[in-house]
């Protein structure tokens, strides 16, 4: 049975529905790039599977023994996070929250968890730095890890490369993919739809046009082949809209 499936799914918020009917499902190991236009309802769509907004119409099943404490998710940040003063050993701890229950203390798998994340994302020599000193990129690297302590199945990111530059953009991309490749299960909110096209083995795409499929399927799709042309005519003029 599928992770999670999503059954006549509609998505909307203070009453007004912006998707209708989606249906799609998430098998284990797979990476799944949702992608689409500005205002589509992508986020809401990663709020309505983590059961922060309600749904419109239709259902969100776990499955496969699935349980909402073994899903990490990972927000877009916001100007306040970004200026957090705390350690960054404290923030990937902090992951461990559900896990320890209503311990006031961690214990010390919990306390091995977080230095095993720290080592993956390749940060334990920032352990003891304060987390807003540190770079755009070394901030996601950190709320990678943290996201890590709560995940055992599942991962649900969005936007985890918004506002860091090329190169730690595709640092960002490679760590994500080898985490799939490590056996989490990858959703992830991107507007880069040839990123998505690389590394996701599923693409659902929202919007005017909707798309749910293996990423060859996306490819050959009307929906696929026009925006992944759009891609390309905004890298040959330089990014610009």
């Amino acid at each position: 049975m599928a992770l999670l499936q999503a059954e006549k799914l509609d998505l909307g918020y203070e009453g007004q529905t912006i998707v209708e009917g989606l249906d799609f499902s998430v098998n284990a190991g797979d990476y799944l790039c949702i992608v689409g236009e500005n205002g589509a309802g992508k986020s809401t769509l990663m709020k309505t599977l983590l059961n922060l907004t309600p749904p419109m119409g239709g259902k969100v099943i776990l499955g496969d023994d699935l349980k909402r404490s073994e899903i990490a998710y990972l927000p877009q940040q916001t100007i306040v996070q970004k200026d957090f003063p705390a350690s960054v050993r404290e923030i990937v701890l902090s992951g461990c929250q559900s896990r320890a229950g209503l311990r006031p203390f961690y214990n010390k798998e919990e306390k091995a968890l977080a230095a095993e994340n720290m080592e993956r994302m390749g940060i334990t020599d920032l352990a003891k730095r304060c987390y807003r000193d540190l770079s755009g990129g070394q901030q996601q690297r950190v709320l990678l890890a943290r996201a890590l302590c709560a995940a055992r199945k599942l991962l649900l990111l969005d936007e985890p490369v918004s506002g860091l530059d090329p190169r730690v953009t595709l640092e960002m991309y490679e760590l994500i993919n080898r985490l799939n490749k490590e056996g989490i299960t990858i959703l992830m909110i991107s507007h880069d739809i040839d990123a998505a096209v690389q590394y996701a083995t599923h693409v659902l795409h929202i919007g005017k046009h909707i798309f749910f499929g293996t990423r060859e399927e996306y490819l050959k799709s009307d929906a696929g082949r026009y925006f992944v042309s759009m891609e390309s005519g905004k890298a040959a003029d330089g990014g610009a809209e």
